[in-house]
């Protein structure tokens, strides 16, 4: 009898052993992130209509618009390797100014001097996914190394006004695109300071996208990340909608995270 219960004792000291070590690998997150980026913001945009061609029109340089800050909601959730992300952003630019030289816009002119107003409106939303190929968050500060794919679907307008002329032109555009990529943690400091770096793009077709961030979060209690980092955004649009766009956001950014 004595000799079942050791057997008995000793099994489940191996079981209890094996399910303690192998939690981690299989543990579950929950939780949501907010953002406040204070973007760069350059772009150049063409919009043709049928066959007559647009004039290419610097956002600032032409348009007047100015550099704008928005906020970014992230909702999250993963278990062990898998973690799905769900992003959205809304950024919106505008710009009102006397034109110096004649423009094309959507097959109308609007001539020199003309007081026009502008409006450059984007909606994202970034669904993603990453496995971790690698991950030793249970040595020393933890690290971990992952795959990424994601889906960037982009919706934007390019809107161009000039009371004087009788003109309001405007134009959508939406594209779903993949993306691939890679994910860095490091650990720096247990579970109160971390670095982050991930990016992740895609080229085909004359489009190129790209979108790239770097941060470092600190813990001050559980449940709660204060981030503050760095994030570079491009979107080079080949005849999406007649719509051609060169578009560049770069700036650092500032976030908050509660997780479970």
């Amino acid at each position: 009898m004595k000799r079942m219960n050791v057997n008995v004792v000793g099994t489940l000291a191996i079981v209890i052993f094996l399910l303690v070590t192998s939690l981690p690998s299989y543990a579950f997150e929950l939780g949501a992130r907010g953002y406040y980026w204070w973007p760069d913001f350059s772009a150049e945009v063409r919009v043709d209509s049928d066959s007559i061609v647009g004039t290419t029109l610097d956002a600032e340089d032409d348009l007047g618009m100015d550099d704008e800050s928005y906020p970014s909601v992230e909702a999250f959730v993963g278990l062990g390797n898998h973690h799905l992300r769900l992003m959205y952003t809304q950024a919106d630019y505008s710009g009102a100014k006397n034109i110096s030289r004649d423009i094309v816009f959507n097959g109308q002119t609007y001539t020199a001097s003309t007081f026009v107003e502008s409006d450059l409106e984007f909606r994202m939303l970034d669904f993603e996914y990453q496995y971790d190929l690698l991950d030793l968050e249970n040595i020393l500060a933890g690290f971990s190394l992952g795959i990424i794919a994601k889906v960037k679907y982009i919706e934007g307008e390019a809107r161009l006004k000039a009371a004087s002329l009788g003109h309001d032109e405007s134009e959508t555009f939406k594209a779903p695109v993949p993306m691939l990529g890679l994910a860095l943690h490091l650990g720096i400091l247990a579970d109160i300071l971390e670095a982050r770096v991930k990016g992740a793009g895609m080229g085909y077709s004359g489009n190129t996208f790209y979108d790239a961030q770097a941060d470092i979060s600190l813990t001050p209690f559980p449940f709660v990340d204060i981030h503050a980092g760095y994030r570079i955004m491009k979107i080079n649009v080949d005849d999406i909608s007649d719509v051609y766009a060169d578009l560049e956001f770069k700036g650092p950014y500032a976030g908050l995270t509660i997780s479970f």
